[in-house]
């Protein structure tokens, strides 16, 4: 029984000793992308498309500061000339929260013409919507913007797919000690891991839910 109980520890020992060389060969190899990331818009390059990340909704059905941030980031980009076009993707609200029609919307508010945005109504996760980005619009080459924090795996996943990437940061607001705690470092680690972990062993299809909205391109 003794004998047992110590192999038991040594195979949890050695396990977690594994997976916590995975976080880390993960996470440095998607933190490597972080040369791909501007905070200027003056040093974003000149493309068709800027591909803006969904970032949760409150309660109240308004958008997360975070979500604001990048809607309004793209709408700068849209303003200086430096796209032709704004792709608000993210949930349409068949998985949690209607995320890209309030995009549009805002941007809409912001005096965007109708005509240079567009929605991807089934970007449910980061991962499917750089699949979609490629193999359902094909898009060659964007400007994805979200937060720094998470412009490393953006960056990761569509060029794996074949999409030339430039990260543009929307941080714009003091997102909260806990909240960034969470969201921005402790999740977002785990998250890199198991997005090395998709791209390099499972390789899934992009996450679809049942939904009565359409793509706007």
């Amino acid at each position: 029984m003794v004998s047992f109980v110590r192999v038991v520890k040594r195979v949890v020992v050695v396990g977690g000793g594994v997976f916590l060389l995975l976080i880390v060969w993960a996470n440095v190899i998607i933190f490597n992308n972080k040369s791909q990331i501007v905070e200027d818009i003056g040093n974003a390059p000149t493309t068709t498309v800027a591909l803006v990340f969904g970032g949760g909704m409150k309660e109240d059905g308004n958008m997360s500061d975070m979500q604001t941030d990048r809607v309004e980031k793209g709408i700068e980009l849209y303003q200086t000339g430096k796209v032709q076009r704004l792709v608000m993707t993210g949930d349409d609200g068949a998985r949690r929260f209607d995320e890209v029609h309030a995009m549009r919307q805002f941007a809409l508010d912001h005096s965007v013409p109708d005509q240079a945005i567009s929605i991807d109504p089934h970007g449910y996760n980061t991962y499917s919507s750089c699949y979609r980005a490629k193999n359902e619009y094909q898009f060659d080459k964007v400007i994805a913007i979200s937060q720094e924090f998470h412009l490393p795996r953006i960056i990761y996943f569509c060029e794996h797919f074949g999409v030339e990437t430039t990260g543009l940061s929307a941080d714009k607001t003091k997102y909260g000690f806990l909240g960034s705690l969470w969201g921005m470092h402790v999740r977002e680690i785990l998250a890199r891991t198991k997005g090395w972990w998709q791209v390099e062993v499972t390789q899934p299809p992009p996450l679809y839910f049942t939904s009565t909205s359409t793509s706007l391109l």
